[in-house]
């Protein structure tokens, strides 16, 4: 089944088209006392595929639909022809319409083998298909992805070195999952991104919290705020105030992570550079009434920038639409554990301790699982990577993932590439006339060592008898 998506970023128009397939893959590789199968998706393009030497660009896909990765991958989609590569991305287990047991995977019965280890060894098998399950390879495989899925990028080298030839890991936080990094250090970036835009507004929101807290005390305040903030629930308890707030909080946590400097609908429509758009509404100093009036009008902003949202749906937390919320929550509460904490001075959020035997007894209450929170420094080396090769980590300083990142060259062939002035992966984008130069020369970099490691396969391949 063919498919179209067409990408609109500050009127810049590109369409993309794309094969969609499904590959039979066990549900547990590693035991051998059950032996079920299930399909897992995965999107190809080949126009450009040169068949005979052609390089393989491999999107590992994370927490979401796999159409919405191959939407935002617009730099794999430019180089493709550069290259003569064939396009794959591929769906991770548990996401999307890659589900082991249909409708009940998500159930804590069935959920336990969503792991990276597994995902990985997904795209192992998807790989060595696409290879014609030959012991001598024909095409050199690039690894691309973003965020978690530029960890797994990075993994997959790792862990598949003779089946991955190199990675582009672009935003990828090795460090935060690994336990390698302050709790404060997201939340702190976070709050220097809003700085940049206004001091007051960085004051204004620090204040808020109390003010809103107070208002919502009082009888009837709830009801206004619910019609004045268009909230689709009505707030009724403690509980939903504690809701309304942790949506806030990631809120603007996502305004820090996309603030592109162009209008984007990556994780949610937002105009350009939109941190400073919504620090608009804050940018002198507020109390009581006009600072719950700023705050509404910063959450529309970030809600509802095209008009087409009929109400603020606070309970639905930070995931938008675009990732399966109990499916990540189970990973960040087995290994891909995510410590976080504020203090209220150095950042403008509410103090929040970070606190592993209350996240642990969470997790418990929740799937019936502990978190392993040394798994991923065990398992694949958090920033002690010299023995690892072939891998390129990007990473935006606007970024609060950033803080997490590989920041500097580990070796000759594990590299460092850092932007000054960008956000959440911006350099896997498609090319766009506002692209900094940071992203520019980013992509000039990537390409590089794409070109180098293809060489390097080839090089070896006509090498061997």
């Amino acid at each position: 089944m063919w498919y179209i998506i067409v990408l609109f970023l500050s009127g810049v128009v590109a369409e993309h088209k794309y094969e969609t397939k499904w590959f039979k893959v066990p549900l547990d590789h590693f035991g051998y006392q059950r032996n079920e199968t299930f399909n897992i998706k995965y999107l190809v393009n080949d126009d450009n595929w040169d068949r005979e030497n052609g390089p393989i660009f491999f999107y590992t896909g994370h927490e979401g639909q796999i159409e919405l990765f191959a939407r935002d991958a617009g730099f794999m989609w430019e180089i493709a022809s550069q290259f003569r590569a064939k396009l794959v991305f591929a769906e991770h287990r548990y996401y999307g319409a890659s589900m082991p047991f249909g409708n009940k995977s998500l159930d804590n019965e069935y959920i336990g083998y969503l792991t990276v280890a597994q995902a990985l060894a997904d795209y192992a098998d998807l790989v060595d298909y696409l290879q014609g399950h030959s012991s001598r390879p024909s095409y050199p495989v690039i690894t691309f992805g973003g965020s978690y899925g530029g960890i797994l990028a990075a993994y997959f080298r790792i862990k598949y070195p003779h089946i991955v030839t190199g990675a582009i890991a672009a935003s990828a936080p090795m460090l935060v999952h690994a336990g390698l990094v302050p709790c404060e250090v997201f939340n702190r970036i976070v709050t220097s991104s809003f700085r940049v835009a206004s001091d007051k507004c960085v004051e204004n929101i620090r204040h808020s919290w109390n003010v809103l807290r107070t208002f919502l005390k009082a009888q009837n305040n709830s009801e206004w705020l619910e019609k004045k903030w268009k909230l689709c629930d009505p707030i009724k308890s403690q509980s939903d105030i504690t809701k309304l707030m942790w949506f806030l909080r990631s809120m603007y946590d996502i305004l820090a992570m996309v603030n592109y400097p162009y209008p984007t609908k990556f994780l949610m429509p937002l105009p350009a550079n939109p941190v400073r758009y919504v620090c608009q509404y804050l940018n002198e100093t507020l109390t009581e009434m006009k600072l719950i009036e700023g705050i509404s009008k910063v959450v529309e902003a970030a809600t509802n920038y095209t008009d087409k949202s009929k109400c603020v749906d606070y309970k639905k937390g930070h995931f938008y639409g675009n990732r399966n919320a109990i499916a990540w929550k189970y990973q960040v509460c087995t290994e891909l554990m995510i410590p976080m904490c504020t203090n209220g001075n150095e950042d403008m959020f509410e103090p929040n301790s970070w606190n592993f035997t209350r996240h642990a007894e969470t997790c418990h209450k929740r799937y019936n699982v502990y978190p392993q929170k040394n798994a991923a420094r065990i398992q694949y080396g958090g920033g002690r990577l010299r023995a690892a090769s072939n891998i390129v980590f990007s990473n935006g300083l606007l970024d609060p993932w950033a803080g997490g990142g590989i920041l500097t060259n580990i070796s000759s062939t594990v590299i460092a590439v850092v932007l000054s002035d960008t956000a959440h992966h911006l350099d896997l984008f498609s090319s766009n006339p506002l692209d900094p130069a940071s992203v520019k020369t980013a992509r000039e970099i990537h390409k590089q060592n794409i070109d180098k490691w293809i060489k390097e396969f080839k090089e070896y391949k006509n090498s061997k008898p």
